[in-house]
């Protein structure tokens, strides 16, 4: 009797038949549910080659834009030594900060109009936040390799990279530790891999200080 057909395998199968329609030569397809079987968005996925040292970035900056009295978009991933930006979009002052080890900096009372940026030069996981609006939230993961994604509303990501053995990091903002695995991608047939994760309670603050448990 086949096996069903569960919603982690339609994703997957999904991932795969994209992958195959472009063409690419070595590629992986990941599908990321819940404990629940709930599709997890913005689960990062990143591949560090192990046989070779990973090409520098491309040179295209990164953006993260405070519109709405919000960070857009939650969560974005660059490649170590990528500048970023973060223009202020709104018609009010924002006071962007981050206190994490990955990187230290602040732009205080930011005006509307003004698009500061940095350099992201290490590796990590940078938390921002907002001085003047508490609930404003938003992760920069920065990975030492140009081959990432993030998975879709359906929990579904595909990383295209050239044949050989990388390190499969996979991240998630309520994902207590990173996962990890070796992989070889070999160039005959997209690789595929699922994953179930066990994820904390969002803990993002809502206006008019709702807070909110659960969400994937």
């Amino acid at each position: 009797m086949p096996s069903p057909v569960t919603p982690l395998r339609r994703a997957l199968a999904l991932a795969v038949g994209l992958l195959a329609a472009a063409g690419a030569a070595a590629d992986l397809a990941v599908a990321v549910r819940s404990a629940q079987g709930e599709p997890v968005a913005d689960a990062v996925v990143a591949l560090v080659p192990l046989d070779r040292p990973a090409p520098p970035p491309a040179g295209a900056a990164g953006e993260i834009v405070q519109q709405h009295e919000e960070f857009t978009t939650y969560v974005t991933v660059v490649q170590a030594g990528t500048r970023v930006v973060f223009p202020n979009r709104d018609t009010v002052q924002h006071h962007v900060y981050s206190l994490s080890k990955a990187k230290r900096f602040e732009l205080p009372l930011y005006n509307p109009g003004q698009a500061e940026s940095f350099v992201f030069d290490v590796s990590g996981t940078v938390t921002l936040g907002c001085n003047i609006h508490d609930w404003m939230l938003a992760y920069l993961v920065v990975v030492p390799t140009p081959h990432f994604a993030k998975t879709d509303a359906q929990g579904a990501a595909q990383v295209a990279a050239p044949a050989g053995r990388y390190r499969l990091e996979l991240w998630h903002p309520r994902l207590g530790a990173a996962v990890t695995q070796e992989v070889a991608l070999t160039g005959a047939a997209p690789l595929t891999r699922e994953f179930s994760l066990t994820l904390k309670p969002d803990r993002r603050i809502r206006r008019g200080g709702a807070g909110k448990s659960g969400g994937y």
